[in-house]
């Protein structure tokens, strides 16, 4: 148990949990609820939206939702609420749906189980309206598909306020940090400001063009996680479960497909650098020693995150060990000597 408590203290300190001195956030007010629906500010501002909140067993239940589909893709929903400028996430749940490798939607069977998950939710007397949906991106980084795009946009247009989160459990694993996105769509026609370059994310080869096409379409809110007195029963339940599968897992089995994709990819992007750089029109040398360069940095970059996920797998690979399978070695006796 004393393993399990540091643990879920370095889980929080990992991804910057915050703890909270009062459970104001998860007080419920139906008439301020309604007043901010009626307002409905994001239909003027379509970058309105710019921070998400997301309570600790929210995190953790995405976290193993989105680890035990594997290679398959996952999707739940979010409840919670809105304060000005911010999504408020208080749970989350999983839907019962059918998904492949590239894509998930949900079924007749997904929308029955969401209303009467919901109907017995409000039963119990849970107030929170379902605010985002969540799906998972298994080796590939958090960002919205074409398809993820276009659900979103649907959902934004008959049930807002609406978010989507991305989690990818293939790097959350590999990094030892829960690697998440929040996003919201722009409306049909918008075209956003010009922000200057996004933070830098490690895109497969074979998802590049799907991400470049769509990545102006959408935009990130900033995440943070936070946790109260309400969550730390429930939490304390769920890291248990949570804690063993981690602590039975190794890293680098169950991420070895991932980190021999990752290699192959750095291989492919390393040719592709090399034969535009031997095609390269000498009477634009210098445009193109910048795009070169740039291509090349960019490799670089993902080679850096590759060997320090790698690094990082192999150190707690190490380090349970050293814990659980090396016997001591045994004494000797001024007898035996």
């Amino acid at each position: 148990m004393a393993d399990s408590s540091i643990a879920r203290k370095n889980f929080d300190l990992n991804n910057n949990i915050q703890e909270l001195d009062a459970d104001s956030l998860y007080r419920w007010d139906e008439a301020e609820q309604q007043a901010i629906f009626n307002a409905a500010p994001w239909a003027k501002d379509p970058h309105y939206f710019k921070k998400v909140r997301i309570s600790a067993v929210a995190l953790i239940k995405m976290v193993m939702h989105a680890r035990s589909g594997g290679r398959i893709e996952v999707m739940g929903l979010l409840q919670g609420k809105v304060e000005g400028d911010t999504f408020i996430v208080m749970d989350s749940f999983a839907l019962p749906v059918e998904g492949t490798e590239t894509r998930v939607n949900a079924g007749n069977e997904a929308n029955e189980y969401m209303v009467s998950y919901l109907s017995a939710v409000e039963e119990a007397g849970r107030q929170e309206n379902v605010c985002g949906w969540y799906h998972s991106h298994p080796g590939y980084g958090c960002w919205l598909s074409g398809i993820d795009l276009n659900t979103q946009a649907l959902y934004q247009q008959h049930q807002e306020p609406f978010l989507a989160v991305v989690v990818d459990p293939t790097r959350t694993v590999s990094a030892g940090k829960v690697e998440i996105g929040a996003f919201r769509a722009y409306p049909p026609g918008y075209t956003p400001p010009d922000e200057g370059p996004s933070e830098y994310q490690t895109i497969p080869m074979d998802r590049i063009e799907d991400f470049g096409v769509h990545c102006k379409k959408y935009y990130p809110l900033e995440v943070s996680y936070f946790k109260s007195s309400v969550d730390r029963h429930l939490l304390e339940l769920l890291w248990n479960k949570y804690w063993v599968n981690t602590l039975s897992s190794s890293p680098l089995l169950g991420s070895r497909d991932y980190m021999a994709n990752l290699i192959g990819d750095l291989a492919g992007k390393l040719e592709q650098a090399d034969s535009q750089m031997s095609h390269a029109n000498t009477r634009l040398l210098a445009v193109d020693k910048k795009k070169e360069e740039s291509q090349l940095s960019k490799v670089a970059k993902d080679a850096a995150q590759t060997s320090i996920e790698h690094g990082h797998g192999l150190m707690l690979q190490v380090v349970k060990d050293l814990l659980f399978n090396q016997s001591r070695a045994p004494r000797t006796t001024a007898m035996e000597e």
